[in-house]
């Protein structure tokens, strides 16, 4: 780091305006100089012929002097050796080394650039060469501050010790965490290789509304906002459900949507109140084709983004997307977690009873199905490491699901669990409207939610067999990443806001 940058401030931002912080004064002094000579350094574009990786790639041993490149990003290293320098700039593919000499750009412009401070975007041009050290690089003919950075960056490893300002000001992170560069580009690349293959397979991608007048699809507790143009409250959508069901009743056959839902809920390192989700529903199809549709999914992500079927996690252990796949019932599950044959026999008294030899907390208020699924959610779940698709569970779990024909106490359903985390249930639809409404009344006589009584209509209407899925983009993203916070996949989670972004 340039010694011209001290360790960055740590507590309130000052606005820029604040002279007080030395660095941002030194640089709205350069800033004033600037513009008092007509060189205001805010340029309106800059040519970009090449990027760090394209300009690397188009380097050839038999050096060209013609073979000029003009690349663009920010100064995140510079080294001043009396007549010649080296910088590097940071564009959306990485680092690219520049070599800046006094003879090749001319004394004058090399005393401008020496002014220059790490953070400033400049754009460069001149012919690629390879140092002593083979690092390729650019000689730079012509150089050009084309944006000026009016604060220092963070010390690159000192300067975002803590977690909060790392997702609080993002933008600082990804500039000096390659780590969280990587990881939230790969996100980017992992849903467009989901939609590129649920296009393939012949699916529709559509939008569904955000607000709703009834939260349906899942049990949790709804955002709740208001409209002042139709005086009404409106519901942020906890699912994207029973919309997309309601495009299986109009003939849209295979259907997706990848948008945002909101649960007014808890936050950890494994949830957020806004998330996510892929939802995909298809036609004549059931859970098992769900299981086939995940798993083509998963081999093209793998294949075409991580080109690996392997995923280190923190611990060190491996998590296996080509052979690790594994089939479960959660009563089987639950029968071996507890050492009870007749566990699903027992009283709900006596089920309390043994979650307290089995060290478990269980709210006693808890429904009967309730506290088995807490034995499944805090003592099997964070077992199951690698691909586990857990099935036929509880039908009071899923009212939205059909029945299992071999038992009806179960319904035809998976929960895909990896890396100890549920990350895509999966159906066979509830396709009879009459079976829907009684499961609807149950549930609402929980006091879990209000009935929808459109989409019981819709179904009315006949709604075709059919099969449906859904993935938290943001845990899948979080596993293939070999990640623990749920956070380092989301580029802006949501956060309490910081004293200073709130003004009285």
């Amino acid at each position: 780091m340039s010694s011209k940058d001290p360790k960055p401030n740590t507590g309130d931002n000052p606005n820029i305006s604040d002279i007080s912080h030395d660095q941002v004064a030194v640089r709205m002094e350069k800033l004033r100089l600037a513009e008092a000579e007509g060189k205001s350094p805010f340029f309106a574009n800059c040519e970009q012929t090449h990027t760090a990786t394209t300009a690397k790639a188009a380097y050839t041993e038999d050096e060209n002097p013609k073979n000029v490149v003009k690349v663009a990003g920010r100064i995140v290293a510079f080294r001043v050796m009396g007549k010649a320098s080296f910088v590097k700039i940071l564009d959306r593919d990485g680092r690219m080394q520049i070599y800046v000499k006094r003879d090749e750009i001319g004394e004058e412009e090399y005393k401008v650039f020496k002014k220059y401070d790490l953070g400033d975007f400049i754009g460069v041009e001149g012919p690629l060469f390879k140092t002593k050290t083979e690092e390729i690089t650019v000689r730079a003919q012509k150089i050009t501050l084309v944006a000026k950075a009016l604060r220092p960056l963070p010390e690159k490893f000192h300067g975002l010790a803590d977690e909060d300002q790392i997702y609080r000001q993002r933008y600082l992170d990804l500039i000096v965490n390659d780590e969280s560069r990587r990881t939230l580009q790969m996100r980017s690349r992992i849903v467009r290789e989901i939609r590129e293959y649920l296009w393939e397979q012949d699916f529709n991608e559509v939008e569904t509304p955000v607000f709703q007048n009834i939260s349906g699809g899942a049990a949790a507790r709804p955002f709740v906002t208001h409209s002042n143009a139709l005086d009404c409250d409106f519901s942020m959508r906890i699912a994207l459900e029973l919309p997309l069901k309601r495009l299986l009743v109009g003939g849209f056959d295979r259907v997706f949507e990848i948008g945002k839902v909101f649960r007014n809920e808890g936050i950890s390192r494994r949830h957020s109140p806004e998330f996510t989700m892929l939802e995909v529903y298809q036609a004549y199809s059931d859970y098992r084709g769900m299981m086939k549709l995940f798993r083509g999914m998963i081999d093209r992500i793998c294949e075409n983004v991580i080109d690996s079927y392997e995923v280190t996690r923190p611990d060190g252990g491996v998590i296996n997307l080509k052979e690790g796949w594994t089939e479960a019932r959660y009563k089987d599950l639950i029968l071996k977690a507890t050492g009870r044959d007749d566990w699903f026999s027992l009283s709900k008294a006596d089920k309390l009873a043994h979650t307290k030899t089995l060290e478990i907390e269980v709210d006693p208020e808890c429904e009967d199905f309730e506290v088995t699924n807490n034995v499944f959610e805090k003592l099997i779940e964070p077992t199951l490491i690698q691909p586990t698709f857990v099935t036929h569970l509880p039908k009071e779990l899923i009212p939205l699901a059909k029945q299992s024909a071999d038992d009806p106490t179960t319904v035809d359903v998976f929960e895909l669990c990896i890396n100890g985390q549920e990350i895509a249930p999966a159906y066979s639809e509830q396709n009879n409207p009459i079976a829907q409404k009684e499961a609807f009344e149950k549930q609402a006589g929980e006091e879990i939610q209000n009935i929808d009584t459109d989409f019981l209509n819709a179904m009315e209407h006949g709604m075709p067999p059919a099969g449906g899925m859904g993935v938290g983009i943001d845990r899948l993203v979080m596993m293939l990443m070999g990640t623990n916070n749920l956070r380092d996949t989301i580029l802006f989670p949501t956060l309490k806001p910081a004293k200073s972004d709130v003004t009285s």
